[in-house]
């Protein structure tokens, strides 16, 4: 009997089934690929985590280098020392610190409960880096960043990335440019408090030679992705600020 591919039903019927075996394909699909996709998040974690603290393949002033992927878990061990995870104040090593969701950490403090504050302790050239992770929002979508610090909260080094700033304006707060001039920057007053670094449009230190001003020269054509980078330094690193008077 022949089938009728006229009527109204044996659309609807043709389309369920595909939007079935489609469906049922990238469910498939997905659930192959998410070990590698997460294997991935990992590595690019503990690269941008070393990259903070100074090691990377960078040569002269061209692109950002990472340590590639292929060698990074190795050299990870070998730089990053102890992970630890401060909640509650009292701060506990954990080996897997780095897989900790720093934006479901920063829901859950918005609707009352504890957020944890992973951080990594790293050793270099017989120098003692903390890094913290760090996020917030630009102009168009999710920022983030690592801040390396010295014990007295004095930048180390710093690498940021964003989701879907600007190309040429807000994204340009992953170039070297930028994330270098944190290097020395000061987030504690002489007198211990907080005050944090702000990208400051209009700075009397375009080239960043002044280190306890608290400021760093704003990308042109990008305020509010460089707001967006200051309150994230400012609301994040603050709250490591009691494990740091522990040092």
């Amino acid at each position: 009997m022949a089938v009728n591919t006229d009527k109204n039903s044996y659309t609807i019927i043709f389309a369920v089934a595909m939007v079935l075996v489609v469906g049922s394909l990238l469910a498939f699909t997905a659930s192959s690929l998410k070990p590698n996709i997460e294997e991935n998040e990992r590595k690019e974690k503990q690269q941008n985590i070393l990259y903070a603290m100074g090691v990377n393949n960078n040569e002269g002033s061209g692109d950002i280098a990472f340590i590639p992927a292929n060698e990074v878990a190795g050299v990870f061990s070998k730089y990053i020392k102890k992970q630890i995870v401060i909640e509650n104040g009292v701060a506990k090593e954990d080996k897997e610190a780095y897989l900790i969701d720093v934006k479901k950490e920063q829901a859950k403090a918005k609707n009352g409960g504890t957020r944890r504050l992973p951080l990594f302790i790293g050793e270099k050239d017989g120098k003692t880096f903390y890094i913290a992770p760090i996020r917030g929002k630009g102009l168009w979508d999710a920022i983030w960043g690592y801040v390396a610090l010295d014990k007295d909260m004095i930048v180390q080094g710093a690498y940021f990335d964003h989701k879907g700033e600007t190309p040429g304006l807000g994204a340009n707060i992953k170039q070297r440019y930028f994330m270098d001039d944190f290097y020395g920057e000061r987030l504690l007053t002489e007198a211990g408090a907080f005050k944090g670094i702000t990208v400051a449009k209009g700075n009397a230190d375009p080239k960043n030679e002044i280190k306890d001003d608290y400021e760093v020269d704003a990308l042109a054509g990008a305020t509010i992705t460089g707001d967006g980078v200051t309150a994230m330094i400012k609301k994040d690193l603050k709250l490591y600020l009691p494990y740091f008077k522990t040092l």
